[in-house]
C-alpha cells in the first residue's frame, strides 16, 4: 500500500519534533498524533495494517497541507505527500470520512465541491457575449471565486481582458479538493484541459492558490501557469495605478508561497499602491489560515481556531489585511479580524479608479 518513496520519506523522518514547534494543528490540538511526526507513525502503522478508526482519520485527516513542517524538516522529509497518499490510499479502501465522500461526490457531479448546481459563469454578465475563442492566455477562476466572489472575480477578469485574456467557457473544479482529500481528478482534469487547448492558451491564469498549485503541479500535461499576481506584476507600467493613502499587511497563501515560492509578484502589486507592513511570520514561514486540505469541510471548529491563530499576527495600525487567494480569505473572515480582508485585486482596483 506504501509506495517506496513515502516509505523513505517516514524513515527520513528522525523524530526529532522540530515539526511541532511550527505546525497550526499541534499548537492548537496539543495532540502527538497531530503533529507530523506523530502523522508519520500513524501513515507507517497504516502500511503495516493499523486498524483505521476514528482516531487515525483525525490524525491523517487533520492536515492542512500547508508544508510549513516540511520547510523547516533538519532530515529533508516530505510529510504532505505521504498524507495525500495515505488519503488516496484509504479512499481507495473505501475508507473516508463523509466530508470528503461529500467533497467528491459534489466536484464530481456538480463540477464544484460547493454543491452549487447554479450557473458557474454567470459572474461573467455581458462579457460573455463577447468572449474572443482563441487566447495565448487563458482566466481559470476555479469554484470559490465564481460562487462565492463573482464580483471580484468580474473585476479580476474586466483588467486582465484588457490584455486579451479569454476564460473556458465550461470550466469545472481543477480537482484540488479531491486530491488534497485522497480522491481522483482526473475526470475534471481531462474536462479542463480539453477546454484549454481549444483556446489554443500558452498560459494559464488564476486568482486562486489552491487552482495555481493544481494546474502548475498535478495536471497530467506539463501546464505554464502564473498567478494573477504574477501577471499583473510584470505589466504594472501599463496599469496607470495611483498611490493610496493606506498601509496593509498580507497573508501569504500556503499553496502559492511556501508550496510554489510566489512571494515577490503579491508584494510588487501591493507596494505600488500603498504600504505594506509584514506580519510576524511571513513568505517561507508564514502561518496557515486553517483552511486547506480538506480542513474547514470537515473540521470547521478546528479550522476557526487556526484562522485566529493566523490573526493574531496583524500588526496593529493597518488598515486591511490582503491575501491572494478566496480560500485564505474565507477563513481569515471566519476569524473575526478587526480589519477588512481585501483580496489583492480589491486593492488593485481601488488604486485605479
Amino acid at each position: 500500500m506504501m509506495n517506496d518513496e513515502d516509505m523513505r520519506s517516514i524513515l527520513k523522518c528522525v523524530r526529532c519534533g522540530t515539526c511541532r514547534s511550527v505546525c497550526p494543528v499541534f499548537d492548537v490540538n496539543g495532540w502527538e498524533s497531530s503533529s507530523s511526526r506523530g502523522r508519520m507513525l500513524v501513515a507507517h502503522g497504516i502500511s503495516q495494517g493499523l486498524e483505521v478508526d476514528k482516531g487515525v482519520f483525525d490524525s491523517i485527516n487533520t492536515c492542512t497541507t500547508c508544508g510549513l513542517c516540511e520547510e523547516i524538516c533538519p532530515s529533508g522529509a516530505s510529510p504532505v505527500k505521504v498524507i495525500e497518499n495515505v488519503r488516496h490510499q484509504l479512499v481507495l479502501q473505501g475508507k473516508m470520512t463523509d466530508a470528503q465522500k461529500l467533497i467528491r461526490a459534489d466536484a464530481l457531479e456538480k463540477g464544484n465541491p460547493l454543491g452549487e448546481s447554479k450557473d458557474r459563469m454567470a459572474w461573467l454578465g455581458d462579457s460573455r457575449n463577447d468572449l474572443p475563442e482563441k487566447s495565448k492566455y487563458v482566466f481559470f477562476a476555479g469554484c470559490l471565486a465564481s460562487y462565492r466572489y463573482p464580483e471580484i472575480t468580474k473585476k479580476t477578469f474586466d483588467i486582465l481582458r484588457k490584455f486579451g485574456v479569454t476564460v473556458l467557457e465550461e470550466e469545472v473544479c481543477c480537482g484540488s479538493p479531491l486530491l488534497r482529500t485522497g480522491s481522483d481528478p482526473s475526470e475534471l482534469m481531462s474536462k479542463n484541459l480539453e477546454q484549454i487547448k481549444k483556446t489554443g492558451a500558452h498560459t494559464v491564469i488564476t486568482g486562486c492558490a489552491g487552482c495555481y498549485t493544481t494546474l502548475k503541479n498535478d495536471f497530467p500535461e506539463e501546464l505554464n501557469v502564473l498567478h494573477v499576481t504574477e501577471f499583473l506584476a510584470e505589466r504594472l507600467a501599463e496599469m496607470d495605478l495611483k498611490k493610496l493613502d493606506l498601509k496593509v499587511t498580507y497573508h501569504d497563501p500556503c499553496h502559492l508561497g511556501r508550496c510554489n515560492g510566489v512571494f515577490d509578484a503579491p508584494r510588487q502589486l501591493i507596494k505600488a499602491v500603498c504600504y505594506l507592513e509584514e506580519m510576524k511570520s511571513n513568505r517561507e514561514r508564514s502561518k496557515c489560515c486553517g483552511a486547506g486540505g480538506g480542513v474547514l469541510k470537515g473540521y470547521p471548529e478546528l479550522s476557526l481556531e487556526l484562522s485566529k491563530n493566523r490573526l493574531e499576527e496583524i500588526p496593529k495600525d493597518v488598515d486591511y489585511l490582503v491575501t491572494a487567494c478566496p480560500l485564505c480569505r474565507t477563513n481569515l473572515k471566519r476569524g473575526g479580524p478587526r480589519v477588512d480582508v481585501l483580496d489583492i485585486i480589491d486593492l488593485v482596483e481601488m488604486a485605479m479608479e
